[in-house]
C-alpha cells in the first residue's frame, strides 16, 4: 500500500446490526494519518473535542490553542500523553516545532510557549492517539473499515469539530459524496 501519511482516514458508517459502541472515539471519526510506514501507522482523530480546558493538563498553552479552545481526544492509544499538532506557515524550521509534512508539525510541549507559538499559524491539543501495527490499517482499510481521502489544511484545525465527518465526505466525488447521507442510528431512516 502507498505512503498514507498526510491524508485522512474517515470512518465508514456501520450498518444496522454493527452499531457503534458508546463513546467509541472512532465512530465517523476523521483521523489525519501522521506517519505510515510497514512497521504500522499513528494519527490522530481530529473530531472528538473533550471540552475541557487545555491548561487543566498542560498550564500556559490554554490562550494558544485554536477554537475550540479545548483538548482533543487524539485516539485511544496513550490518553495520559499530549500531542501538540500545529500548522507552520513557511518553509523554515522553527525551534520546538518537528515539521511533519507541509506545513503540519508537532510543538514540543516541555518548550515554553512564548519560544514556538511566533512561528505558529494554529494549534491544537490532543491527549492520545490512534495507532496501528504493520499491516493491521491496511487490513481494516480492505474491509471497508475507512475510507482514505486527501487533507485539506483547514480540516485539522476547523473551528467546528462535530461537522468535519459530514463535511470531509459531502466534498468528495461519487457515491462517497453520497455517504455523508448515512443516518447515525439507521433504524431512523
Amino acid at each position: 500500500m502507498t505512503d498514507l501519511t498526510g491524508r485522512l482516514l474517515v470512518a465508514a458508517p456501520r450498518p444496522g446490526g454493527d452499531e457503534a459502541v458508546e463513546g467509541d472515539v472512532f465512530d465517523r471519526s476523521v483521523v489525519l494519518v501522521l506517519h505510515h510506514d510497514d512497521d504500522g501507522a499513528h494519527g490522530l482523530v481530529l473530531n472528538r473535542p473533550l471540552g475541557a480546558d487545555v491548561d487543566a493538563v498542560l498550564p500556559g498553552w490554554q490562550e494558544h490553542v485554536s477554537s475550540p479552545q479545548c483538548l482533543f481526544q487524539g485516539g485511544p492509544v496513550s490518553l495520559d500523553s499530549a500531542l501538540g499538532l500545529v500548522s507552520v506557515p513557511g518553509a523554515d524550521s522553527s525551534l520546538g516545532i518537528k515539521r511533519l509534512f507541509g506545513a503540519v508539525g508537532l510543538v514540543d510541549l516541555d518548550a515554553p510557549p512564548v519560544v514556538v507559538m511566533p512561528e505558529v499559524a494554529a494549534l491544537r491539543i490532543f491527549a492520545g492517539y490512534a495507532g496501528w501495527t504493520g499491516g493491521q490499517l491496511e487490513g481494516e482499510i480492505r474491509t471497508g473499515s475507512w475510507y482514505v481521502v486527501d487533507a485539506e489544511a483547514r480540516d485539522a484545525f476547523t473551528e467546528q469539530p462535530d461537522d468535519l465527518w459530514g463535511e470531509v465526505l459531502r466534498r468528495q466525488s461519487g457515491a462517497l459524496r453520497l455517504v455523508a447521507t448515512y443516518p447515525a442510528d439507521p433504524s431512523m431512516n
